[in-house]
């Protein structure tokens, strides 16, 4: 836990850095969720560093991954969420997971969604096998999505 603890202190500190130097307003919450450090940005009017569909999130999530390696040497699995997109997001997808799982059931066939980022793959997936069904990601960056395959 305790590396998980400097991961989250090094991307805190790197982010206060970025928001004084943009002359952003927001507050940094770091927690422990697993096995990774999640930092969050909450404030108001912070939407541009989300971006269009989290692109600009996942590019502060990359730089921010980056400053902890550059301070550690070992390669971070830290999550950023800003202004709880990340969050409403997971919950987005958590729906569109078991809405593919129950139509997998009902029609006894693959379901092919919507090209997705890693991360919202993994949300998929996680639903996916709770509700006891497989899925697989097929394609290539940025076309990647996830298929939920019926029971057998």
């Amino acid at each position: 836990m305790k590396a998980l603890e400097v991961e989250s202190d090094i991307a805190a500190d790197y982010l206060e850095e970025l928001l004084d130097i943009a002359d952003l307003d927001g507050d940094i919450d770091m927690d422990i969720d697993g096995d990774r450090a999640a930092v969050s940005i909450v404030g108001a009017d912070l939407n541009h560093l989300v971006g269009d569909k989290g692109k600009v999130l996942e590019a502060l999530q990359e730089l921010t991954r980056l400053a902890v390696y550059r301070e550690t040497g070992e390669r971070s699995r830290l999550m950023l969420d800003v202004s709880g997109y990340r969050a409403n997001r997971k919950a987005e997808l958590e729906k569109v997971g078991l809405a593919a799982v129950e139509e997998a059931k009902s029609t006894g066939e693959a379901v092919h969604l919507d090209p997705m980022t890693p991360f919202e793959r993994k949300v998929v997936h996680d639903v996916v096998a709770a509700a006891g069904l497989t899925s697989e990601s097929e394609g290539e960056e940025p076309r990647r999505r996830v298929v939920v395959q019926p029971a057998v």
